[in-house]
Parts: structure tokens; C-alpha cells; sequence
């Protein structure tokens, strides 16, 4: 991986081996002084890629902006094995961050997981698994343009107009067909968190989307059925960020709004922490 993009604010990455469910996986760590807690971050590429290092200078400047430590972290992808091996991966790596956070360098308790489309189903799965399995716990969950509807049913995905959309529309099918290959999957609460009948007991969310995307109404719908379980969920629609330009999904379009928001919902979850401690 190429350090010298990742490292301009300061902050120096540091390549890991993080433990998936069967395999060794890529990970790169980021840890400010006196980090708060420990974001883990699963990037795009539609479960047929992972796009790690694409998505490397963003988790560095997430790093630096929110003064949390962040571990980007790969998975299967669905060439090699599809669901339920990045979702099983996703939660390795969690119980995995936990176990080692002192070792990582990160003296904060708070874990967060995060992610951004394929990554951003990852984190909100993972989360999932967390509360069946018995953790670890999670502080807090971040999803940015997530894909979570394997059946593509949603207004903003059927309604695409312009070319650039349709593209981004057709990579999400092409993505679903590879990672979920059996039918009776894509209901799977594991592989699709929005046809999940169970919420409660989520950690709190931050779920964020822009105007241009076609997967925005999958997040708003997700948000509100968050939220009608109990689950304290904020959800933001951002102004269009040209999502069809090459790598604009992966290298967060809009990134400094989005900064912005994950560091305000961070601080509010460090704040909470504290009053419950």
C-alpha cells in the first residue's frame, strides 16, 4: 500500500494482518494520540471487489479529523467465496479489533463499525451479528451509501434517468448476483439488513446517502426502521455528489460533509460514554 498518500496529515498508516473467519486479511491501521475508540472500516466494490486501497487517503483523513483510531479492513469477495463469507468476515474482525485493541494501540473502549456500500451492508451485518452472537459491543455504526437490498426494489434504484446512475444501478445488480447466487439468500437478514424483522437492540446509527445516489432510499428506509425499533438513527440525505465519476463511491464523494458528520455522531457517542460511566 502506498503510505506516502496517507500519511500528509500527520497521522502514519501502519499495514496489518487482521483474523477473518478462515483467512488472514489486509488491514491498514491509523492511531491518532489519545484515540477515543476504534472505528473499523469495511470499503466498497459491490462484494465482488474490495477496494482497500482506494479508500486508503479518506480513512486517513477520518483518522485525523475524528481523533478516533481507524482499521480498514478487507474481506472475501465474492469471487472467491460468496455470502456468507465477507459477512462472517466482517464479524471476525470485529471480535478480532476487540480482543486486540491494546495491542493496536488504541487505549479507548468505544468500538464503532463502519463501512460504505458493499462495506457499508458489512458494518450494518456486522452489527447485526454482534447483538445474536454475544459481541463484541458496539458503541456505534456507520453506514455511507450502503447497499442493503439484495432485491433492488427501491423508488430511487428503479428510477434512474441519467447514464451515470444507471451505471452505478447496474454495478449494485451485477455486485448482488455474484455475492448472493442462491435466491432463498437475499432475504437472509445477514445479506439483507432491510429485510430484517429484528432491530432492536442495534447500536446507535449514522446512515448517509447523497441526492444522486440510487441507493439513497434503501438508507432512509433502513434509517426509519431503525428507528421505529428504538434504535437512535441519524439519517442524512447529502447533496448530489457525482456518483457516477469514476471511484466516487469508494473515495467517499462529499468528503467533507461526511467528515463532518461522523465527527459530530462520534463526539455524541463519546459524550454518552461518559455520562454512563
Amino acid at each position: 500500500m502506498d503510505s506516502a498518500k496517507t500519511e500528509a496529515a500527520g497521522i502514519a498508516g501502519k499495514d496489518l494482518i487482521a483474523r477473518g473467519a478462515s483467512l488472514p486479511l489486509a488491514a491498514r491501521l491509523w492511531v491518532p494520540a489519545a484515540a477515543t475508540g476504534l472505528i473499523v472500516f469495511f470499503p466498497g466494490g459491490g462484494f465482488i471487489d474490495c477496494e482497500l486501497e482506494e479508500a486508503l487517503p479518506f480513512l486517513q483523513a477520518l483518522a485525523s479529523h475524528t481523533g478516533w483510531a481507524v482499521l480498514g479492513a478487507a474481506y472475501t469477495t465474492a469471487r472467491v467465496s460468496p455470502f456468507p463469507a465477507a459477512a462472517e468476515d466482517a464479524h471476525a474482525v470485529l471480535r478480532w479489533a476487540r480482543r486486540e485493541r491494546r495491542r493496536l494501540g488504541c487505549q479507548g473502549e468505544l468500538l464503532v463499525s463502519a463501512g460504505i456500500e458493499a462495506g457499508g451492508n458489512l458494518a450494518a451485518v456486522s452489527a447485526l451479528m454482534a447483538r445474536d452472537r454475544g459481541g463484541p459491543q458496539l458503541a456505534g455504526q456507520m453506514l455511507l451509501m450502503p447497499m442493503l437490498d439484495p432485491g433492488l426494489t427501491s423508488c430511487s434504484m428503479r428510477s434512474v434517468e441519467d447514464r451515470a446512475a444507471e451505471r452505478a444501478a447496474d454495478a449494485c445488480a451485477l455486485g448482488y448476483r455474484g455475492y448472493l447466487p442462491r435466491a432463498m439468500d437475499r432475504i437472509h437478514p445477514y445479506a439483507s439488513p432491510l429485510q430484517s424483522s429484528r432491530l432492536r437492540g442495534l447500536p446507535p446509527a449514522l446512515i448517509l446517502s447523497t441526492d444522486d445516489d440510487p441507493l439513497r432510499d434503501e438508507a432512509v428506509q433502513y434509517g426509519a426502521k431503525l428507528q421505529a425499533a428504538g434504535v437512535q438513527a441519524r439519517v442524512r440525505q447529502l447533496p448530489a455528489a457525482g456518483i457516477g465519476r469514476p471511484q466516487a463511491r469508494c473515495q467517499c464523494a462529499r468528503k467533507e460533509d461526511v467528515l463532518q458528520e461522523m465527527t459530530a455522531f462520534l463526539a455524541g457517542l463519546g459524550k454518552e460514554s461518559k455520562n454512563m460511566a
